[in-house]
């Protein structure tokens, strides 16, 4: 296996992901700390799989030093200890209101400079500050919360809902200081998020010796649902991943018929009249209706009680159109 190639076909595909979502409907997501997130989540995921730091170092290319020098610098800014630059940052300016350039320079001299001005343009882009003047004499201006509302979601508690449910689901039981290191939202939004579920038993919350806990043993998106797409497509995907990953630690790089993890892709060539068109066309509508009666059934049953020792069946389906008559129009469903 070249896991090379590999890794290098996972990276593109991701980066087409991430390039998608964050410019739909017209946004422009700030991504200035993607590549920084991408490091820091790459080396702890190494070290997870039980790799010294020294390994990880040589797989980047790095000097042992370095590698340290560089975890410690995208971990916490240089000026402010205990926080990143990009929270060090906007921290100074919600506690001033108002900050000319110079001063914002002034006060993080100790950090890479071409990073504190990318940090405080993607501050202005985001509308989270708003910049006047020009050169050394722009002041920066923390936006009213009136004027950041409207730039929100149109329901951001719903979609704070749906996203903490997946991760619940999938990673649970969580305490409430893991559910904010794997979704980033504010303390209070998330703590209302919490409530929602727990009031509305989609999530159960345990009181334990060090803290509550807060798992799922279900989860379920309803087709239509216009608040927490965000959710779907994440649960989506992790599971994609999930099946990806356990295959390779298995050791399991073929298919067998026998197969009760993995997946499979077809892909078939149609036109216009094609005898077969209907057919595949509505596999994905077939699929959900077949898992969807499926998952009813089980829910029945499951509803007089579980065992304690459950083993959980995450199934996944997709289907993706492509139509060459005008170029490239992909539809992925």
């Amino acid at each position: 296996m070249n896991s090379k190639l590999l890794i290098d076909a996972f990276v593109r595909q991701t980066m087409v992901l991430i390039a998608q979502v964050a410019t739909m409907a017209g946004d422009r997501t700030p991504l200035a700390h993607v590549a920084n997130q991408v490091f820091l989540d790459l080396t702890q995921a190494l070290e997870q799989q039980g790799l010294g730091r020294k390994v990880v170092a040589d797989m980047f290319g790095l000097a042992l030093r370095s590698y340290q020098q560089k975890v410690d610098r995208m971990t916490e800014s240089a000026s402010t200890s205990g926080m990143t630059l990009w929270e060090a940052i906007h921290n100074y300016l919600v506690e001033h209101g108002t900050a000319s350039r110079s001063e914002v320079f002034g006060r993080f001299c100790r950090d890479d400079a071409a990073s504190v001005a990318g940090i405080l343009r993607d501050l202005v882009e985001s509308g989270l500050v708003y910049k006047t003047g020009r050169g050394e004499a722009v002041i920066y201006r923390v936006a009213p919360t009136d004027d950041l509302q409207r730039t929100l979601a149109v329901d951001p508690d719903a979609t704070a809902q749906a996203c903490a449910w997946a991760i619940i689901y999938r990673q649970g039981p969580l305490s409430r200081a893991q559910l904010l290191e794997a979704l980033p939202i504010e303390p209070a939004m998330l703590e209302r998020a919490l409530e929602a579920l727990v009031r509305d038993a989609r999530v159960a919350r345990t009181g334990l010796a060090d803290g509550e806990r807060y798992s799922s043993s279900r989860i379920l998106l309803p087709l239509g649902e216009t608040s927490g797409w965000e959710a779907g497509l994440l649960d989506h995907y992790h599971t994609v991943v999930g099946a990806i990953c356990a295959k390779l630690r298995n050791g399991q790089t073929r298919a067998l018929p026998s197969d009760q993890l993995g997946g499979s892709t077809f892909s078939f060539d149609l036109w216009p009249g094609h005898p077969c068109e209907a057919r595949i066309l509505g596999l994905l509508k077939q699929q959900r209706e077949t898992l969807g009666a499926l998952w009813d059934e089980v829910s029945r049953h499951n509803a007089s009680g579980k065992p304690d020792a459950c083993t959980r069946v995450s199934f996944y389906c997709g289907q993706l159109v492509t139509r060459d008559d005008d170029g490239h129009n992909d539809d992925g469903v």
